[in-house]
């Protein structure tokens, strides 16, 4: 009876050392949680991350790191996000996203708006666009959504009309009035840029004229005005549809609709782009 005795006190010893153990364990590895920060893969297209360095200053006080995945063209980085590869991305505007689900049948959705980029006409061999001539090339994007946007853009410079039943997305078959018979080359809209030592005019993005250099206030011969047409084309942050109401991306959003935003915005676009949850809400 002794031995059993002695038997069961020491049994008792270390189901109280295991659960000490075990406790402190447990609060060991929440205290080393709490204190890690949640990493975020953002996918962005272009090099040109100067807004986001500031947007990730302030995520840090909330335990969010930002890593960024960057892309080369349009093409790729909805598919990273619908594949899991990434979090989020920020590049494009909702009829780019609208057009992206509708043809590959996926369920991206916007969380918040970012900038409103005006397009512009840029050239080195004209300084106006009344000097086009007949005959003239113009390059423009060649995808569905910012080739029709390039279009229309054509069309409030005066120099071409489209079909307005195919309302924000035209294509080359729809135009319905070409005076100066110009010559429209569908490129990549990475490309455009280069394209400009071969045609008489291009058709950039706002966001790809800065990385090629170019100052879009100042160096577009024709820039698209901004009014209530321009909410289509809003820049929004896209999360996948089940993470549309994830908080850590809330406090992204969050995060980037502010003033200090703002004015890297201005800075770094030179004026070029504007803050869109200012002028057409935050989502």
């Amino acid at each position: 009876m002794k031995k059993l005795g002695g038997y069961i006190v020491a049994l008792v010893a270390v189901l109280v050392l295991v659960v000490g153990c075990g406790s402190g364990s447990k609060e060991s590895t929440k205290e080393s949680s709490s204190g890690k920060n949640t990493t975020v893969k953002l996918g962005v297209v272009g090099s040109d991350t100067d807004v986001w360095d500031d947007v990730q200053k302030r995520l840090k006080d909330e335990g969010i790191d930002l890593e960024y995945v960057k892309f080369t063209d349009y093409s790729q980085p909805n598919v990273a996000l619908d594949s899991g590869d990434i979090d989020l991305n920020s590049f494009q505007h909702q009829i780019f996203l609208d057009n992206f689900n509708k043809e590959h049948g996926t369920d991206l959705v916007s969380i918040g708006n970012t900038v409103n980029a005006p397009l512009g006409i840029y050239s080195e061999k004209i300084k106006d666009v009344k000097e086009l001539k007949d005959g003239d090339t113009i390059s423009i994007p060649n995808d569905v959504t910012n080739g029709g946007r390039a279009l229309l853009l054509l069309q409030t410079a005066g120099l071409i009309k489209v079909d307005p039943a195919k309302k924000q997305s035209p294509t080359v078959s729809d135009i319905t009035e070409n005076k100066l018979n110009l010559k429209i080359e569908e490129l990549d809209a990475a490309q455009t840029p280069r394209s400009l030592q071969d045609v008489t005019a291009a058709i950039i993005n706002s966001g790809v004229a800065v990385d090629a250099g170019y100052n879009p206030t100042k160096d577009a011969i024709f820039l698209e005005p901004v009014d209530e047409t321009s909410k289509p084309y809003v820049n929004i942050i896209v999360a996948r549809k089940e993470d549309e109401n994830n908080e850590t991306y809330a406090k992204i959003v969050e995060a980037y609709q502010t003033e200090e935003t703002k004015k890297v915005i201005e800075e770094t676009s030179k004026g070029a782009s504007i803050p869109a949850w200012e002028t057409f809400g935050k989502k």
